[in-house]
């Protein structure tokens, strides 16, 4: 097992000392892209491949007096060009990650999934994990899926949680806690959210869900709150110490997450698993905190992916062939 993390400073010293990762920087040409680069190159994170307009980048690096070698710029006429570059460096085994820059989150994912030439992996379904440091909270906290899957099935929502689960354990949780959260902590037929997560529950007590504890439904004071759940009187494994949450639908996360950052000053690092690579998903208005931070989980996820021994190829089961049309996975403008 790895050691585990509290806090962001504790991934970006065990990233710090794992040697670099060649990243592929889609749509480079912007001052917060550049300095967080320029931060993360300095720590031993990160070798950058800055794509889009060679001289709008060259421009943006020396503004902040960071000279750049010419064999990291990758020239792209167009934000279409420079995602496509992306997913071909990577195809090509020329880069290790991908990074959103100054480019709309839909035109960036329409390379990632495109079916021919994407970097989309057999049976696995997309999503999008937050990993949240609040300066009140004692732990680090995943959130999915906010930002990819706008209203996830059953189905669905058991994949989004196994690629979360997957995730916190390449970043050293054992066995991460996971809330599935509802309004309230009762089954109600008539909160649909309460049924998914009655069955998330239980199909993880079967084994249909591997590596976690689970539990639902669960209002969001009683995932992180143990007093909230012993005033509820709610014996759980996970009530009070959820290391992931997962959210009904992407309105709720999102709402969630942005909360937890505009009103708690939590920084929110955003990557995107169940790809060929990690991707750092970040917004355009997110400071250089957060894109280092997703710098920091795609290098922990790229060299520890890397050890794990490779996995037999299984049959096809009901958690790698989701009823839901892959048309409702429709990423938000960021």
């Amino acid at each position: 097992m790895t050691e585990r993390f509290g806090t962001l400073q504790d991934l970006i010293d065990q990233a710090s000392s794992l040697g670099t990762i060649r990243v592929a920087v889609v749509d480079a040409a912007q001052s917060l892209v550049i300095e967080t680069l320029r931060e993360a190159h300095a720590l031993g994170i990160v070798d950058p491949l800055l794509i889009g307009d060679p001289a709008a980048i060259e421009g943006a690096c020396r503004e902040l007096n960071w000279p750049v070698h010419d064999d990291w710029i990758v020239p792209a006429r167009s934000d279409p060009a420079a995602a496509a570059k992306a997913v071909e460096l990577v195809r090509a085994g020329e880069a290790d990650a991908v990074m959103k820059g100054n480019i709309h989150t839909d035109a960036l994912m329409h390379a990632l999934l495109d079916k021919e030439r994407g970097l989309r992996l057999p049976g696995r379904r997309v999503s999008h994990v937050f990993v949240a440091e609040v300066s009140r909270h004692p732990k680090l906290l995943g959130i999915t899926d906010a930002a990819i899957n706008i209203a996830p099935d059953l189905n669905a929502k058991a994949q989004i949680l196994q690629n979360a689960v997957e995730l916190f354990q390449l970043l050293g949780v054992e066995t991460p806690k996971v809330a599935v959260l509802s309004a309230v902590e009762t089954v109600n037929p008539s909160i649909s959210s309460t049924l998914d997560a009655a069955c998330l529950t239980l199909m993880a007590r079967r084994g249909q869900i591997g590596g976690a504890l689970v539990d639902g439904p669960l209002a969001f004071d009683n995932a992180i709150s143990a007093k909230a759940a012993k005033e509820k009187g709610i014996i759980s494994e996970v009530a009070g110490d959820a290391d992931i949450v997962l959210v009904p639908d992407l309105v709720s996360g999102n709402i969630l997450a942005k909360n937890l950052e505009y009103l708690a000053g939590a920084v929110a690092a955003g990557v995107v698993v169940g790809l060929a690579t990690p991707v750092v998903l970040s917004s355009r208005a997110d400071p250089p905190a957060a894109r280092l931070a997703g710098l920091v989980l795609a290098s922990l996820m790229h060299h520890r992916s890397a050890k794990l021994p490779a996995k037999a190829a299984a049959p096809e089961t009901s958690l790698s062939c989701a009823p839901q049309p892959e048309h409702a996975c429709c990423p938000l403008p960021g």
